[in-house]
């Protein structure tokens, strides 16, 4: 009996070890290839939102972080010649501990890359995800420029404080959601035979979404704001073209990349027209 006690002791102890999924803290950064990183940042600035710092190295395009809030900033990244694309580079995601998170990974077979320290001074590493693009992981460290820059370069003026999700155009729908639960252990919040919602692991609750790629179809960052009509009234002040719909607002940066707005949950739940 003791020897059967302590078998069913360790299957339960052990059990939640094989299912559990490795926490993140949320999006860290959205990376763009843009056309013109001066008239993108200036775009950003109209929003309200600040430069926190920049690498302009003679001969290479620059490249302009963008502040949302002291977790969260956008990346605008220059083309070395008009043959790059523009859009969409990749999301980065920020570990709190990156190391247990590296040897999760390695452990489901994914070998990642060991974590090395970036230019700007935080751990990073990155693997390809089944469309060949990019995922970034990263943990801010003391020291680095994001860190030092905390309560910094922020602007009650922004239109927003949260970057809620991001929007990643992919080929093979049922693939991508696939990888991103079984093994990044996103969690899967619904959607439809051309869009698929998931969850970060841990309780961020921040987003991603894939939709299925068509030459209509364009890459979408959205926002978190706790009213829709103010937000779309400041816009406007702003001088923005806005689009409105029941549930969001949205507007266009220069590139043609679609910036959206919406509720956050507190306020979807407090909502008259909410069904939640």
């Amino acid at each position: 009996m003791r020897l059967i006690a302590c078998f069913f002791l360790a299957a339960f102890f052990a059990a939640p070890a094989q299912d559990s999924s490795p926490a993140l803290a949320g999006i860290a950064h959205v990376a763009f290839r843009v056309s013109d990183v001066a008239k993108s940042r200036d775009f950003y600035r109209a929003l309200g939102f600040e430069q926190s710092f920049e690498f302009d190295d003679s001969g290479k395009p620059p490249v302009s972080y963008i502040k949302i809030n002291d977790r969260q900033f956008v990346e605008l990244y220059g083309r070395p010649d008009n043959s790059q694309p523009i859009g969409l580079m990749h999301v980065c995601y920020e570990a709190a501990d990156i190391e247990s998170l590296w040897n999760e990974y390695t452990k489901r077979g994914l070998n990642p890359p060991p974590a090395r320290k970036a230019r700007a001074g935080n751990l990073l590493f990155l693997f390809r995800d089944p469309e060949n693009q990019n995922i970034e992981y990263t943990q801010y460290m003391p020291g680095s420029l994001h860190f030092e820059d905390r309560g910094k370069h922020l602007s009650e003026g922004s239109v927003a404080h949260h970057l809620k999700r991001a929007v990643m155009l992919v080929r093979d729908l049922p693939v991508a959601q696939d990888f991103f639960t079984s093994k990044l252990g996103f969690e899967e919040m619904g959607g439809s035979t051309t869009v698929r919602r998931l969850r970060l692991p841990g309780g961020s609750g921040d987003e991603v979404e894939f939709e299925l790629a068509t030459p209509a179809t364009k890459p979408r960052i959205v926002f978190s704001v706790t009213n829709l009509a103010a937000t779309a009234a400041d816009l406007r002040k702003r001088s923005f073209a806005v689009t409105e719909s029941a549930n969001s607002v949205s507007i266009g940066d220069p590139d043609g990349t679609q910036i959206v707005f919406e509720l956050d949950n507190a306020a979807q739940k407090s909502s008259p027209t909410s069904k939640e």
